[in-house]
């Protein structure tokens, strides 16, 4: 298991602050709506990469049409990411999408359906 770098953590924290700003506030692309919200930022440790995990309410085909979107903004986001955070080497950005809330509300709905079914016996 790798040790905890708190330097490494710092940088994710921040990247993730301001990846969120950025996409909400100054990207004006029109398939990447409000409901897009960055979950989580994960630099590699030479600072040359950085998955960063965003999460979209929406079916299938808006999930696709944002990831599009933030594909063909990356570098537009790298270039606004270079001049907020003081960084010897900015990170290539990768988006990645997360379904863990989407996830988690499916099973709290399953939940609370079996807890209404046995609650009713």
């Amino acid at each position: 298991m790798r040790k905890v770098n708190t330097r490494m953590i710092r940088i994710n924290d921040e990247i993730q602050r301001e990846a969120a700003n950025i996409i909400r506030s100054e990207v004006k692309d029109p398939r990447i709506g409000s409901l897009t919200s960055v979950i989580k930022a994960e630099t590699t440790s030479d600072l040359k990469y950085c998955k960063i995990y965003v999460s979209v309410f929406g079916n299938d085909e808006e999930k696709a049409a944002v990831m599009k979107g933030l594909k063909n903004a990356a570098g537009f986001i790298r270039h606004l990411l270079a001049e907020r955070i003081n960084l010897r080497n900015t990170p290539e950005l990768i988006f990645k999408l997360d379904d863990s809330l989407e996830y988690a509300m499916r099973m709290d709905k399953l939940i609370n359906e079996i807890s209404k079914g046995s609650s009713e016996e």
